[in-house]
């Protein structure tokens, strides 16, 4: 399998990793030796890789909850009484970007329409996240482990719903793939097969990419494996780019964007802190009734909800998980979207620029034009070679990270995310929700339509065939997690149609400004103080 993974590990402009000669090539048994830049083991810039312990769920798990009935474990136990759940709704479908991935249940304000008749899809370009992992390293969780372990062996005893931590010990393992996220992205691999297969042309090899981290690595390879099956390397080229610090990857484009990793783009931490203080209130007075002599904080508390998610998907249960009442899951989910908002979107400094590189290079397969000139953190070594960047595949497959694919969009304009969310609470009509934009595995998907004329922007249920006099019409048609995103909402000159496409023309012709607006080298590297949360709306530093 390992044989077809292309490790490129390239700086920006074009700096080859030394590797020791020793170290095995990518090369099959008998082959002609390659480059030391194809070469696939030991993994380049993994990341940490640290396991936790191994779930053991049929002795672990109190389901059925002192329940009459039982709902089975699928693997994970989420079928958790939550206090004020009248409308059976799973919590772990407000997690943010710690949720399992579902599909989105909402949509994005316009129906689903199937091809008219005569249309085909031509070209597909999915960016997906990875799948469910362990927390990152030196994460509050892993911190609040240690605050409990000391506060019990000093002889605090908890008690109630908490007693349980008189016991406990944090054991999660740090950043690599869990694995229910593993089958996330297999499955998302089938569920694209099913879309798309016929758009892969058998006598070819693809290149798909990814970063260097294990999580992302791993992530790719079981999508692919989904896709294709497990004789994937057969059909696709894995090209592996290194995520690290000062590496241009457009995959990672905070990396190469200095002010993202700043104070000056802490403005979605700082909300997120804010309203944590407001919604946690009630459940920090809860808990620490509970504690004993143990000083239990709102920190604690969040710390505690976002265990949740992490232990379960790790161990498939979490006795952290019903400490909430829904409606703190509801805050938990808000904080999210906060933090994203302010750090990652339109109300931060660096929005835009963090995703660009991404989008030029959407924009370059668009308009069959490799990239060579470095105005972004894309790689223009690679991105200047058509064996590293093909310009004639139909599928596409790339592999990044929530808060990078949250840029991405920004940087492409969807305005539609823009709206300002307040600290005291969600807005009426909220757009941007992290769950239904980047749960883990999450996905979007490009996909570019040729119809033999245009397609009439009123399409109904009734009459979702319907053309207008003209000729062969192409169209943009985006889709985030298996819903269709209008883009005539954040763009007015694709117009209002019902099915949320937009003639590829006028969006190329868009987003040919999207480079100036996001103001990458300003916006990533110059000198502008930090502003509040809430007083930027267009993901760039403010005006001087």
């Amino acid at each position: 399998m390992l044989s077809s993974i292309v490790w490129l590990a390239l700086a920006g402009l074009g700096k080859a990793a030394y590797l020791d000669k020793k170290q095995a090539t990518s090369t099959a048994a008998g082959s002609k030796a390659v480059p030391q830049y194809f070469q696939t083991t030991p993994e380049l810039f993994p990341g940490p890789t640290a396991t936790g312990r191994a779930p053991f769920l049929a002795q672990t798990n109190p389901a059925p909850f002192g329940s009459a009935s039982f709902v089975a474990n699928a693997p994970l136990e989420t079928a958790l009484p939550i206090v004020g759940d009248t409308s059976n709704t799973s919590i772990f479908s407000l997690m943010g970007n710690l949720s399992p991935y579902f599909a989105n249940p909402s949509g994005f304000g316009v129906g689903e329409f199937p091809l008219p008749a005569g249309a085909n899809i031509s070209q597909v370009h999915m960016l997906s996240r990875h799948g469910s992992r362990y927390p990152t390293t030196n994460s509050t969780v892993q911190k609040f482990g240690g605050t409990i372990a000391n506060a019990t062996k000093q002889g605090t005893k908890f008690t109630g719903a908490l007693s349980f931590l008189n016991s406990w010990s944090y054991e999660l393992g740090a950043e690599i793939l869990v694995p229910v996220g593993r089958r996330e992205l297999f499955d998302s691999g089938v569920l694209h097969y099913y879309q798309y297969a016929q758009l892969y042309n058998t006598s070819t090899k693809i290149v798909a990419r990814t970063t260097s981290q294990d999580r992302m690595l791993k992530s790719a390879e079981y999508f692919l494996a989904g896709f294709f099956g497990l004789q994937w390397t057969n059909n696709a080229s894995l090209e592996v780019i290194i995520e690290g610090n000062n590496f241009n990857n457009s995959l990672a484009g905070y990396d190469n964007c200095n002010n993202s990793n700043t104070y000056v783009s802490t403005g979605g931490a700082n909300a997120s802190t804010i309203w944590e203080n407001i919604y946690l209130h009630n459940a920090t007075q809860r808990l620490k009734a509970l504690s004993g002599e143990f000083n239990w904080t709102v920190a604690d508390s969040y710390a505690a909800q976002t265990l949740c998610p992490y232990e379960t998907v790790a161990f498939g249960y979490s006795a952290f998980c019903d400490l909430f009442t829904f409606e703190e899951w509801q805050g938990f989910e808000y904080s999210i979207d906060l933090s994203f908002a302010g750090s990652n979107s339109f109300q931060s400094p660096t929005g835009r620029a963090v995703g660009i590189g991404y989008v030029q290079e959407i924009l370059a397969r668009l308009q069959g034009q490799l990239i060579t000139e470095a105005d972004t953190q894309d790689n223009v070594t690679l991105d200047g070679m058509t064996s590293t960047f093909p310009l004639n595949q139909s599928l596409y497959f790339d592999f990044s990270h929530d808060t990078n694919i949250m840029a991405v969009l920004t940087a492409f304009g969807l305005i539609q995310f823009a709206q300002f969310l307040p600290t005291s609470g969600p807005p009426a009509n909220q757009q941007l929700i992290v769950s239904h934009l980047e749960p883990f595995g999450a996905r979007l998907d490009i996909e570019i339509i040729t119809a033999p004329q245009p397609v009439s922007s009123n399409r109904t249920e009734t009459c979702p065939n319907a053309y207008l006099p003209g000729t062969t019409t192409k169209y943009v048609h985006f889709i985030i997690n298996q819903r269709t995103l209008p883009l005539g909402v954040s763009f007015p000159s694709c117009g209002i149609r019902t099915d949320g496409w937009c003639e590829l023309t006028e969006f190329i012709k868009i987003q040919t400004t999207s480079l100036a607006t996001a103001q990458y080298d300003y916006s990533c590297n110059g000198n502008y103080p930090a502003v509040p949360y809430g007083t930027l709306d267009n993901g760039v530093p403010q005006s001087t």
